[in-house]
């Protein structure tokens, strides 16, 4: 890299006219310099293209809405910088984020990404799911902080354009699971870095219909890809597959005193409950202790609910594993 090499800043976008031009303006507000704004349309239906030509911004535009792999390897191929760096439109840059991640993949050319955290408050503070998603994976990406394997958090990332040219594109079909096959790529040739010196603040989902919709569907769909031999025993042992078991275990034997008319039964929900909590204790801790006790409830409900969730998306997933071929290959055909 030279210097002070350029940026090009990548923003896919669909129908997020609402937070758009906050998520640009953190992006000409950067301290670093020189940065291009390259901002893709995925056919939006609202007035995001309007927004984006307000700020000044150039619109490239997909030929048809076809996910946000298709409009991310638009913007690649119009990139002139030496880092590439992708910026979900729902995520408005700390001012020198940028600075941040050209400084840690200049520390190191081992490093091929540089992925970046949320802020623990949401863009928008409207929403009390809002609240509960984003300080959940601000807390999560917090203590993963450093090397990463497997699972690459795509909002907020960063590569140089050299290491893009080995591990890209992005998958086109994976469009709710598409950091996993790259970051597979990624491991076997460079080191990917998660930090909170790169962060941002995310405008994340505002009901609890669309934010158990899409952790279902992001569950079932990464099924074939954890049940791969070297992911499978880390996966099975890991402590989020723990409280998913265990939360709904917990669920499902809450009638076990009425079928049973055995009232010492009514304990075997209650301790399932209690080892729930005493997995994910650590993180109670600190949302109890960053947030107001009536929050810390909230959260410790919702986070429940998110893990049957999993739990209902991971039964699904693997049954189509087991009964459909094509599911199963489904990562096989990323592109090498």
């Amino acid at each position: 890299m030279t210097s002070a090499p350029l940026v090009s800043v990548i923003v896919p976008n669909y129908n997020y006219a609402d937070v758009l031009a906050l998520c640009l303006r953190s992006v000409q507000e950067q301290t670093y310099s020189p940065i291009e704004i390259i901002y893709v349309d995925d056919c939006s239906t609202d007035d995001s293209v309007r927004v984006a030509e307000s700020m000044g911004v150039r619109v490239l535009s997909t030929p048809r809405n076809s996910g946000v792999c298709v409009a991310r390897n638009l913007g690649v191929a119009h990139a002139r910088g030496e880092v590439l760096f992708f910026l979900d439109s729902d995520v408005a840059l700390a001012p020198d984020a940028v600075a941040q991640a050209v400084e840690l993949l200049r520390s190191d050319p081992g490093i091929g990404a540089v992925c970046g955290n949320y802020e623990p408050v949401p863009l928008r503070r409207d929403s009390l799911v809002k609240e509960y998603r984003t300080l959940y994976r601000h807390y999560w990406y917090l203590v993963s902080e450093g090397p990463i394997k497997g699972f690459l958090p795509v909002a907020i990332i960063a590569f140089p354009a050299a290491v893009w040219a080995e591990v890209g594109p992005w998958t086109a079909e994976l469009t709710q699971s598409e950091g996993t096959d790259v970051g597979e790529r990624l491991a076997e040739r460079y080191t990917v870095l998660l930090t909170s010196a790169v962060r941002g603040r995310h405008d994340d989902d505002a009901t609890l219909r669309v934010a158990l919709r899409k952790v279902f569907t992001r569950t079932r769909v990464h099924v074939p890809f954890f049940l791969q031999p070297r992911y499978a025993p880390g996966v099975v042992g890991s402590p989020e597959s723990a409280a998913s078991l265990a939360a709904a275990l917990a669920a499902v034997t809450v009638p076990v005193p009425l079928l049973t008319g055995s009232a010492w039964t009514a304990a075997l929900p209650v301790l399932l409950f209690a080892t729930w909590l005493g997995i994910d204790r650590r993180m109670y801790r600190f949302v109890f202790a960053t947030r107001t006790p009536g929050f810390g409830v909230f959260f410790v409900g919702m986070h429940f609910l998110v893990n049957l969730t999993i739990a209902a998306g991971a039964g699904v997933g693997i049954l189509q594993w087991l009964t459909s071929r094509s599911f199963r290959r489904m990562y096989a055909k990323a592109p090498a």
